[in-house]
């Protein structure tokens, strides 16, 4: 290992002290720590190649990935001058969290492979086998709630939801989707299911009043989806929980003209954040579809708590 000096040198510089940190508690890949960190390859690839000459980092060769580790014994006096160094970090929170996410990507990845893997029960065709079913069946699992479906559209989940929930508050910025969701509901009979009129970034809805916030497919609309989960915060109940279902990032740039997208998706990363900034607690995110079809939109789930 380097001098202490050598290695003060170059840990002067608050981006390598952010690599060394994260090398030291894991081994990633350089594709991994772009995520974590939000930097480009080339930023990274000289920093680690430094880091490497001073021999504070090692690598492997895995397949085609390499995974970089950091050369530094529990033992070291260096070890624990990373520790209080990195602490120092205004981005020390974020980057732990954001590793905790991207380990855990790694271990979905893992599962998927295996996944493939295994025999084809379920992908078949089955009589009477349906998502729409069984997403009736898990909702009669659900305590009667107050649910806040926002940006809800014409509403065809919250009258699902309103099968079973005490109340759902359906919130949309488009008049017509508004006039339609509420003719519809008054058609089928539901008394519990309510369409309002407002933004998601603002919703008509009294603070700690619901004990769901529901985004499907709704906040790659808001212009500050950061605001949108805020609210959300607010408008739910101590205890309370949000839900989203969004689309994954992605760069099918034609998605703002066709559909109105404002957003080209979230990485988990990037959730994770702004639910932490909003003050929710308990996240977890995780990918759970992938289309097969260009352009391959894949869409994430994420489910937090406000204390």
């Amino acid at each position: 290992m380097a001098s202490i000096l050598k290695s003060l040198r170059v840990l002067s510089d608050p981006t390598r002290l952010r690599l060394l940190r994260l090398l030291h508690d894991e081994e990633l890949t350089v594709a991994e720590l772009q995520e974590i960190l939000s930097m480009g390859q080339s930023r990274i690839s000289a920093s680690l190649a430094l880091l490497k000459r001073e021999k504070l980092v090692a690598d492997r060769r895995v397949g085609k990935n390499i995974f970089y580790r950091a050369e530094i014994s529990a033992e070291s006096p260096l070890a624990n001058l990373l520790t209080l160094a990195a602490d120092e970090l205004p981005e020390s929170k974020h980057d732990a969290s954001a590793l905790e996410l991207a380990l855990r990507r790694r271990k979905d990845r893992a599962a998927e492979y295996f996944n493939k893997l295994a025999g084809k029960f379920g992908r078949t065709y089955i009589p009477g086998r349906s998502w729409q079913a069984l997403a009736h069946a898990l909702l009669h699992l659900l305590p009667p709630m107050v649910i806040a479906d926002l940006g809800a559209g014409e509403g065809t989940l919250s009258q699902l939801l309103a099968k079973r929930a005490k109340k759902v508050i359906a919130v949309d910025n488009s008049e017509r989707m508004v006039e339609f969701g509420a003719n519809l509901a008054k058609e089928h009979g539901f008394r519990n299911l309510e369409y309002r009129l407002g933004d998601i970034e603002e919703p008509p809805i009294e603070k700690r009043s619901v004990d769901i916030a529901l985004f499907s497919q709704a906040l790659h609309h808001a212009v500050h989806p950061a605001k949108a989960l805020a609210a959300a915060f607010r408008l739910l109940k101590p205890g309370g929980r949000i839900v989203i279902l969004d689309l994954a990032s992605h760069s099918y740039e034609q998605a703002r003209e066709l559909y109105a997208h404002a957003w080209l998706g979230f990485s988990e990363v990037e959730l994770d954040r702004m639910l932490r900034d909003a003050g929710f607690k308990q996240i977890d995110i995780s990918t759970v579809s992938r289309e097969k079809q260009a352009p391959h939109f894949q869409t994430i789930l994420a489910v937090a708590n406000r204390p």
